[in-house]
């Protein structure tokens, strides 16, 4: 045997081969992984990960409304909407779509209403979550029509198949369907008696169209990637017609985040951002879905019209504050661009560096992520040794337990430990020091430093970070990151909260008057129209300070969320 060092460790096998011929390549499942996990560590990849990962159905398939065995976050989404309201908000609906159905995709994604562990409301989240799709819905299958006694806000869910089609029509959204393209070969299309393939007009919620939104969609929710290519009606005639609207608003599209991680604050604008004038709110999700045809003209488009329209009343039914200066429009609004903080590569590509010393001409025998579509996906299990298989035929996957040269160990990633203030004024100086943290080989790191929104600092590759907190309006919690690298390339992450307290915040002291939009914290007591209020605990202590038509206590349209009377 002879050993070669490439990026990860490599045993090849030296055999009579002749002078041209291709040498085998071995790699054992592990080394595999390994530069998997490598290539896939960052803060963002994690996060939409964690946003995108299903439940098994056996879990779906028991669930039932108000089951004390229901999962987290399907009881937290029965006490934000019940049945009865979701009748009322769906008057005209398909008999397709249910109130179960909806439960029912909460459970196979478990981050739509799912909880947090730091100081998010997950209450909060899932409200505006509920809101914001639901105002999507009455745009994209509402009836629109003006003559019904139900206002159009309350017309969604009408359409569950694409005006104009039917089970029985051809020759539709199938023009990738052919198997001499790869888009025909990954997701090969299902066929009708007479061999003709069959159509992927919009079907649900999210009208889910074409074969290359079919397939994934498929993977996902049976691991099967022909499931509903050969099935599609599936997507209109049962619960995935609700469920094809959340895997969309959990996953993101590139370089566009997903809808999940603008509502609940993963997302945030960085100054590439901001100068496409991309910010969080309402409008941004609009963007999202459609902004190729709504979105940046200079004044709103009709449709955008509508979203806002519902979305304001939406919100309203479902207690949802809107503040003053959220953006609900997409008017001015340029597109995403590849320097954006949403902007990730989630695909995987054959990597066609040249490696000095590498078998075979100095391949690189790995795969790259980049962000344009491909076969693979950097979101599905084996996909990756898929692809270095695919493009590199002689590698042999070889678990026989034959040892790598025992002078070349497996490189351990460093550990990180960040210490410093947990909490500062607005605007004040601290210093951060990653000085604790190691590398189980003792070598020398690096230092990279990631801030939050509105904050500065003199350097970010020092193991040292004197940060200049942000001066946000109201007492908030930011986070830093920050990535430690090893000598030999390998990284890991973590991040350290700080609660940014703004001068001059002082509680009320149980006497003086109620203050809309004040920051309360749980137990505060005010007095607002003729008594005593006190802000509840934990979930619902960020109600207090949300807008006063819905949390004025004694007053607001849903104050008893936020408020006990005294």
């Amino acid at each position: 045997m002879k050993h070669h060092q490439l990026a990860i460790s490599i045993l090849t096998s030296v055999m009579a081969f002749p002078l041209l011929a291709v040498e085998p390549v071995h790699f054992t499942q592990a080394e595999i992984d390994a530069k998997e996990a490598e290539l896939t560590d960052s803060p963002l990849m994690r996060a939409v990960k964690s946003s995108i990962a299903t439940r098994d159905n056996a879990i779906v398939e028991v669930i039932t409304p108000l089951n004390a065995n229901n999962p987290d976050n399907v009881r937290r989404l029965e006490s934000v909407l019940s049945e009865a309201q979701f009748e009322f908000l769906f008057p005209v609906r398909a008999a397709e779509y249910t109130y179960l159905g909806l439960l029912q995709s909460a459970a196979k994604f478990p981050a739509l209403c799912g909880s947090y562990t730091d100081a998010r409301d997950a209450e909060a989240i899932c409200r505006k979550s509920l809101a914001t799709m639901f105002a999507h819905f009455a745009q994209e299958t509402g009836a629109h029509d003006k003559w019904m006694t139900e206002p159009q806000w309350r017309q969604g869910l009408y359409w569950v198949r694409e005006v104009g089609w039917d089970e029985t029509k051809r020759g539709g959204y199938n023009m990738e369907c052919n198997p001499d393209i790869w888009q025909g070969q990954v997701w090969p299309c299902g066929t009708f008696d007479d061999g003709s393939y069959k159509s992927y007009f919009g079907r649900g919620a999210k009208q889910l169209s074409y074969n290359y939104n079919y397939g994934p969609f498929s993977d996902a929710m049976f691991g099967d990637v022909t499931t509903l290519l050969n099935n599609p009606e599936m997507v209109a005639d049962t619960w995935l017609n609700l469920a094809s609207a959340v895997f969309f608003f959990t996953y993101p599209q590139p370089p566009k985040a997903s809808m999940l991680h603008v509502i609940d604050g993963t997302w945030q604008p960085n100054a590439r951002d901001l100068q496409n004038g991309l910010q969080a709110g309402f409008g941004i999700t609009t963007h999202i879905i459609n902004g190729g045809i709504e979105c940046g003209a200079g004044s709103e488009k009709p449709q955008s019209l509508n979203r806002i329209e519902y979305y304001q009343a939406l919100a309203q039914y479902m207690g949802v504050p809107i503040e003053a200066n959220e953006e609900l429009g997409c008017k001015d609004m340029k597109p995403f661009d590849s320097q954006g903080a949403g902007a990730m590569q989630i695909y995987w590509e054959q990597d066609w560096s040249y490696i000095p010393g590498n078998p075979n001409g100095g391949k690189s025998y790995s795969c790259k992520l980049v962000g344009y579509q491909t076969r693979y996906s950097a979101f599905k299990g084996g996909d990756y040794v898929q692809c270095l298989q695919h493009f590199f035929p002689e590698i042999v996957i070889d678990d026989s337990g034959t040892p790598t040269d025992p002078t070349d160990p497996v490189n351990q990633a460093p550990q990180v430990l960040i210490q410093g203030p947990s909490e500062g004024d607005a605007g004040a100086v601290i210093s951060l020091s990653a000085a604790e943290s190691s590398d189980p080989e003792g070598g020398a790191l690096s230092y990279q430093w990631l801030l939050p929104v509105g904050s500065t600092a003199p350097a970010l590759n020092l193991v040292t970070l004197e940060l200049t907190l942000p001066t946000p309006s109201s007492s908030e919690s930011v986070s830093v990151m920050l990535t430690v690298t090893d000598e030999a390339g390998a990284t890991a992450v973590n991040s350290h909260n700080v609660l940014v307290k703004v001068s001059g915040e002082t509680p009320p002291d149980g006497t003086n008057p109620y203050q809309a939009g004040y920051a309360y914290i749980a137990g505060d007591i005010v007095s607002n129209a003729g008594g005593l209020y006190e802000c509840k605990p934990f979930p619902y202590t960020a109600w207090c300070a949300g807008a006063a038509w819905a949390y004025e206590p004694g007053v607001g349209a849903a104050w008893e969320d936020a408020w006990i009377a005294r």
